[in-house]
């Protein structure tokens, strides 16, 4: 069982920043393929971005190509969503996301293994 444990969400303009950090309890951490999902009040979870276990691939939706971006660092059993050039529209809930084996584990709500609780990301016009 695989607890990931979001952090980094908040109120933020547009136009600003937010850093978001995901920690993970696995010690094998290094083996799974992370993501980020996001949310909105009654609508489906949405892919925002995705890492092979190694950090070599990434992937993203391209509603948030060139603007966010996802790194790792398996020493720490963390991964980061970077996100610059905040919209309004980016308003979401955002999940993390694990899966073992290929980072397309982490692309589609129903492969993923393993899902953190969610943080708030709010930004304001």
């Amino acid at each position: 069982q695989v607890q990931l444990v979001e952090s980094g969400g908040g109120l933020v303009q547009a136009g600003g920043s937010l850093r978001l950090s995901c920690a993970a309890s696995e010690r094998a951490f290094s083996i799974y393929s992370m993501g980020w999902f996001r949310q909105a009040p009654g609508k489906e979870r949405e892919f925002v971005a995705a890492i092979s276990a190694s950090g070599g691939s990434t992937y993203y939706a391209d509603s948030v190509k060139g603007r966010f971006t996802i790194s790792r660092d398996n020493a720490k059993n963390t991964v980061y969503l970077q996100m610059n050039s905040l919209k309004p529209e980016d308003t979401d809930v955002y999940y993390c996301a694990a899966g073992k084996n290929t980072l397309v584990m982490v692309t589609a709500t129903h492969r993923v293994g393993y899902w953190g609780q969610g943080t708030q990301v709010t930004v304001s016009s």
